[in-house]
Parts: structure tokens; sequence; C-alpha cells
């Protein structure tokens, strides 16, 4: 039974690959990276990032690739825009993102001068074309620390202090956030506990609210069966094998496109529903291809590793930390789904059924009853990201 489960799977997975193999990295969001060093005196900033989104004035907080923006069609126009153009176009916009790069000492606000730009060729057009800006400001007389990000507008940030070596400090900014204060005439550092207590958080907000698609693939999870063991079983196979490829991924040992395995995981929500929906019991057997599932959704995790770049001496501290944040953020879904079954199961102890007061479901059929509707609207939800995910 299980040789089959994983023999369907794999057969569809070799015909998404097909399709979405030939578009690697097109349409995906990077974050920007901004290499900073700060001085008594000055501040220099370099930002690797997609100028061509920055130009078309892309609310790059609210989309997670160029083809859901409505100004997909100015971004593919700059897109194929050659270098000297562009670095005009840049030069013309330059006064209104300047407003938008925030560099902030005691609460002022300092604005950045564009020294200049690095804009390679036009290339492989099915490949996103970074670009670097050179940044500069003088900072004020004294030795207050530096803080700086930019616009929600521009989606998130990674923000690296040069000359610290592998302790440097790395912030990850979002939603128009600071990065913390930078001083002057030292490097900010951190310390391994320290990047392992940030992870935590980072991993759980990777699920809560951000990992949509993990959530519905751990209520499909839930939705397998209410006794516990079932839900431990699934829960530890899944988290094994994406630690495991976290990990590989993370270390550049498997590389495997965005492009492929975001397909792929949208294909392993509608699995899980649709098999919750037949009813199978075989516990060692959804174990076993849950773990297979928790491989591809390991790949998913490694690019929010990738774009953090971790420094090899904190890179542990940083797996450990991610994954025990995914994993209270797992439990917290499954806590979720388990109160509102037994919320429902308490409001149908009290309704009335017709002319008799007496209970109308028990814990086991209000169960299943959630367990069949929840995993239909979670397999038309996958099939939907898988079908956008592999053709749009």
């Amino acid at each position: 039974m299980f040789t089959n489960m994983v023999g369907r799977f794999l057969a569809l997975s070799i015909a998404l690959v097909s399709f979405a193999g030939s578009d690697a990295r097109a349409h995906e969001i990077d974050p920007g990276i901004a290499d900073v060093q700060v001085t008594d005196t000055e501040v220099t900033m370099d930002i690797r990032l997609s100028l061509e989104s920055i130009l078309a004035e892309m609310d790059l907080a609210a989309v997670t690739d160029t083809t859901q923006s409505p100004v997909e069609e100015i971004y593919d126009e700059l897109r194929a825009t050659d270098p000297a153009t562009l670095r005009a176009e840049l030069q013309e916009f330059w006064p209104r993102m300047q407003q938008r790069i925030v560099i902030e000492v005691d609460g002022e606000r300092i604005l950045p001068e564009l020294v200049g730009a690095s804009i390679p060729e036009v290339g492989n057009f099915e490949l996103a074309r970074v670009s670097t800006l050179h940044l500069r400001a003088d900072l004020p007389e004294g030795d207050a620390p530096v803080s700086v990000g930019w616009a929600a507008l521009y989606g998130d940030l990674v923000v690296r202090q040069v000359g610290g070596g592998e302790d440097a400090y790395t912030a990850f900014v979002s939603d128009g956030d600071l990065t913390d204060p930078l001083p002057r005439l030292e490097i900010r550092t951190e310390s391994a506990w320290s990047v392992f207590a940030r992870y935590i958080i980072v991993g759980f907000e990777h699920i809560i609210p951000l990992g949509v698609d993990h959530i519905l693939f751990v209520l499909g999870l839930f939705f397998f069966a209410l006794h516990l063991k079932p839900i431990l079983f699934q829960v530890t196979s899944f988290t094994v094998a994406h630690t495991i490829t976290l990990a590989l991924a993370s270390l550049g040992l498997v590389t495997v496109p965005a492009s492929i395995v975001e397909p792929l995981i949208a294909a392993s929500i509608v699995y899980v529903g649709v098999e919750n929906i037949r009813g199978h019991g075989n516990v060692m057997a959804r174990t076993g291809l849950v773990f297979v599932f928790g491989l591809l959704h390991g790949l998913g995790f490694a690019s929010v590793l990738g774009d953090f770049g971790i420094t090899a001496s904190h890179f542990v501290a940083a797996l450990l930390g991610f994954n025990i944040g995914v994993e209270f953020g797992q439990l917290a879904v499954i806590f979720g789904g388990l109160v509102l079954i037994l919320l429902g199961v308490r409001l149908a102890m009290i309704a009335p059924l017709v002319e008799e007061e007496r209970p109308v479901r028990d814990t086991q059929v209000m169960y299943r009853a959630v367990s069949v509707v929840g995993s239909i609207i979670i397999s038309l939800i996958g099939a939907w990201w898988t079908i956008e995910r592999v053709f749009f």
C-alpha cells in the first residue's frame, strides 16, 4: 500500500517537474540584502535587490512573485531594459526611493546619497536580474548608534554589518521595521544563544501566520485521526524529514529550485486531504508517506534560512532554533484544531434535537464530519495552488 502511494506521488512529481523545471526563479521575489558598514563619521550600504521591481513601484510586501502584481507588465519591460537606460531610470526615480531607505540616529532620519549602481546586462530573461546600489550618508557628531531599514513597500531586507567576521550581526527586517542599533566604534555581534532564541521566533512565524501552506498540511495530519498516537507518529516523521532536507539544503548540499518544490508542496496538501476523505486508517503507511512529504517541506523551509544569510559559526544554533519554532507552530495549529473540534462537540451537546433535549453528536462523529469537510477544503485549496504554481 505504502509503495503504491509513493509511486503515485513520484509520478505526479515527475509531471510537475517537467512543467516547472524550465522556469526556475523567473518570477520569485527574494529579499534585498544590505551590507552595512558604520564608522564614526559615515555609514555605507551596498544593497543587492531587484531594481526593476522597485522602479515599477511593485508592492513587494503584498506578493510572493511578480506575476501576482498589477504592475507585472511594467516590471517585465524594465527587466528587458539595458543597464544604461535602467541607470537613467534610477537617477530619475532616486528622490522618491531615497525617502524610503531609512537611516536613523537618535530618532533623526538621515537621507542617503546614491554613489553608484552595478546593473548586469539583461542576460537570461528567465532568471531574475540582481543589481547592487551603493549608498552612503554622513553621520552627525557623537557616538550614537545607527539603525537601518526600508519602507514596507520594498518587502523583506537582510542586513549584515560588515567587518565582524562569523559573529557579525545579521538581521531580517520586514514591514518597515529597523535593525537593532549598530554601534559606530565597534562591530555588533551575536552569541550562539542569541541566534538560537531569535530563530525560534522566526520558525514559529514561518508557520503562524506566514506558512499558510504548512498550516493546511498540518491540519491535514490532524484530520487523519483524533487519537494522539497517529498524530504524534505523523508529526515526528514530518519533523525528522524536514530537518534532514532543511540542513542539507541550507548547507548547499542539495539544491532544488522553488519552482519545483512549491508545486510539490501544494500537491502534498492535496494528497493528504484526499486520503483523509477516503478514510484510510493505516497509520504506518501514512507515517511513511508523511516522511516523504516532510522532505519536500524541508526544502521549502530552507529558503527562509538562506534568505537570512546565516554565518557558519551560528548555523547549528539557527537550525535548531528554527526547527523548535516550527514545531511550536505546528503544535499550535494542532491545538487550535482540537479546540475547534471540542467547541463544536460542546455546542452540539447543548443544541436540542427536534423536540428531545439530548446530545446530537458524540466526539468521534463530530470529528469525522469536521475532518471530511476540512479535508475537502484543504484539497481544493491545495489543488488551486498546484495549478497556480505550475502554470502561472
